[in-house]
Formats: structure tokens, sequence, C-alpha cells
């Protein structure tokens, strides 16, 4: 296994899968990332990112059942593991305790 630290746009991308629920592929990733940023990406850029967390051990891969609207051709469907879920929590809690320290400045 690789480092383990998550990029942010690595983080993003493994919270969307943790949200699908076994069901996210590339493409159903760029949608939320779009719908829910306003970010524009590449199916390439998710996919990258995606091997990258498959070799840190935060992602399983497995073929999903092939469907009509993609010409009989199968999905590659991805899922959280219980290292991905570990590392999730690790950055939020980290994130968490930096912002507690940000000063407040409206005053």
């Amino acid at each position: 296994m690789k480092g383990t630290h998550l990029g942010e746009f690595e983080e993003m991308v493994l919270l969307i899968v943790g949200i699908l629920k076994g069901e996210a592929y590339g493409i159903s990733i760029l949608k939320e990332i779009e719908e829910h940023t306003g970010r524009t990406v590449t199916v390439s850029t998710i996919h990258t990112a995606l091997y990258r967390l498959e070799d840190k051990g935060f992602v399983d891969s497995f073929v999903g059942g092939a469907s009509n609207e993609r010409g009989g051709r199968s999905k590659r469907l991805y899922k959280i593991t219980a290292e991905g879920q570990t590392a999730l929590e690790s950055a939020r809690s980290i994130r968490n305790r930096l912002w507690d320290m940000m000063p407040d400045t409206s005053q």
C-alpha cells in the first residue's frame, strides 16, 4: 500500500464513493462532484483518483452487471474499504482541529 495521505480531490472522490454505497463508477462520481461543488472535472481525472485510492487500499473495485444502455458492457464499480473510512475520519478530525484553532476574525 502506498502513502495514506488524502489529497483534497481524493478526499472528495472517496466521500462520494462512500455516499454511493457500492454503486459508484466514473460517471456517477463525476456527476456528483459537478452537482455538489460546481467544479468541472473529466472522467479521466476521476479514474486517476480512483486508481490511486485503490492502490492505497481505500477503495475496492468490482465489475457490475452488463447493461443495455452501455451496449452490453459492464461498469467498474467502487466501494469504500474499512481503511478508506478510517482515512476519511482521520482527515475530518485533523481538519476540524485546525478549524477550531482558527481565530475569530469578525471582531
